[in-house]
């Protein structure tokens, strides 16, 4: 007996890809696109005049400074908005189930988007984006749990290193879509369309969730066995009485009487019993610390600011950098794509064209190797090393210090436009 209650009746492998491709790939598109477009707008004129309070490019000394950190504020915003929206998740993720919470998180990040495209305010412009920051933190808390737990152990590593792909294709096409809107050179053209065009991402998900596959393993902790079998079947391509989808049913239910009995507390995530709880969940959290401290996002949000006003470069050749270094850094996740199943500041004076020359170089590196293992492998890891009672809450919390470490971001634009 098979069950065609999903998209278009899609099956097994057939099934997995729409599940990347409608729910996996716009989350985390929406991530690196919204987490970065900023950097690329704060130049442009018509952004500088409808928002002089965050003009760093035509203001000088005491100003220039005041205005940075303003700047520094209004870009984290997404980021503060992020940090409680991914720790709900350790919640409401478990409380009303992993698709719920991704199609709030959606709604959340369309309103954020319109907001945002539509302001003509300084107030209206952050208000949006930290809205979107919450719907943002609420799809990267709930999405890799929710893929991994309909993923085959097989593939598993593959499909959640395709986060950091596709987190790495959001900065890349908000680079190029900057780049393209810029060349109309004033008006409101080249900066709202740009922050508009991912509400079509967040459009995307919200008609697509309700016709994924729920969580098997939270369909049976809630006791809705036949559900949680149904969507095996169809996640597996194998009928729903077959030996494959029994025999999974029956470690899911052998997993949750277990840990029934050792009842899942955030306290539990501080003891060192059997478990090693707090080893793990270290690891967890070192592991979002060191991917943001190593300042990767500050090159993703800031790499147009860093060749334009770091190196002295043209508004457009800092663009087009600023796109093939993106780029670069979306190439590069294929190289922990492909392995991650098998292996486990200081200034110069400007007129330096070969220090110049080096430091784009440089960037290109770093931009090469941080996705090979600080991108996509570091949430596959969360998921996997968390005992099933406490996934859920190590997963978002950990991720949530992903979040956390904004001021990396915010402190550069700061110390970097002080007279």
């Amino acid at each position: 007996m098979t069950s065609s209650k999903f998209l278009w009746g899609l099956r097994g492998s057939s099934l997995t890809l729409a599940q990347l491709a409608l729910i996996v790939c716009p989350s985390y598109v929406l991530f690196g696109y919204n987490q970065s477009n900023l950097g690329g707008l704060v130049s442009l004129s018509d952004w500088i005049a409808l928002f002089p309070r965050i003009d760093t490019h035509t203001t000088s000394g005491a100003q220039k400074s005041d205005n940075a950190t303003v700047q520094g504020v209004v870009i984290a915003c997404f980021t503060l908005g992020a940090l409680p929206g991914c720790l709900s998740c350790s919640y409401t993720s478990d409380k009303f189930g992993r698709r719920p919470v991704i199609f709030v998180g959606a709604v959340l990040t369309l309103i954020g988007q319109i907001l945002e495209a539509s302001a003509f305010h300084l107030a209206q412009l952050v208000v949006g984006r930290t809205i979107l920051g919450v719907g943002v933190g609420m799809l990267s808390g709930t999405v890799p749990t929710w893929q991994s737990e309909c993923s085959s152990s097989k593939n598993r590593g593959k499909h959640v290193v395709l986060d950091g792909l596709f987190i790495s294709l959001g900065y890349a096409l908000q680079a190029w879509i900057n780049l393209g809107f810029y060349q109309f050179e004033t008006g409101p053209v080249t900066w709202r369309p740009p922050v508009a065009l991912p509400c079509f991402l967040s459009l995307v998900l919200m008609a697509s969730i309700f016709f994924m596959p729920e969580s098997p393993r939270w369909l049976a902790r809630e006791n809705r066995v036949s559900e949680a079998q149904d969507c095996l079947s169809a996640l597996k391509g194998s009928p729903i009485d077959s030996p494959e989808v029994t025999s999974e049913i029956v470690s899911i239910e052998a997993s949750l009487e277990q840990t029934a009995n050792h009842a899942g507390s955030l306290l539990d995530l501080f003891s060192m019993g059997e478990g090693r709880l707090l080893y793990r969940f270290s690891i967890c959290i070192l592991l979002q610390f060191y991917q943001q401290m190593a300042g990767g996002n500050l090159i993703s949000v800031y790499s147009t600011v860093i060749f334009q006003q770091g190196l002295d470069l043209d508004a457009q050749t800092s663009r087009i950098l600023s796109g093939g270094t993106l780029t670069w850094k979306l190439l590069s996740c294929f190289v922990s794509f492909f392995t991650i199943d098998r292996l486990g500041r200081r200034s110069f004076p400007r007129s330096n064209y070969a220090a110049q020359i080096v430091s784009v170089l440089f960037i290109f590196l770093f931009n090469f190797f941080l996705p090979v293992g600080f991108l996509g492998a570091n949430f596959l890891y969360t998921t996997e090393v968390a005992p099933t009672r406490l996934r859920v809450a190590m997963s978002s919390i950990s991720t949530a210090n992903h979040w956390l470490w904004f001021v990396e971001s915010f402190c550069y634009i700061h110390s970097t436009n002080q007279s």
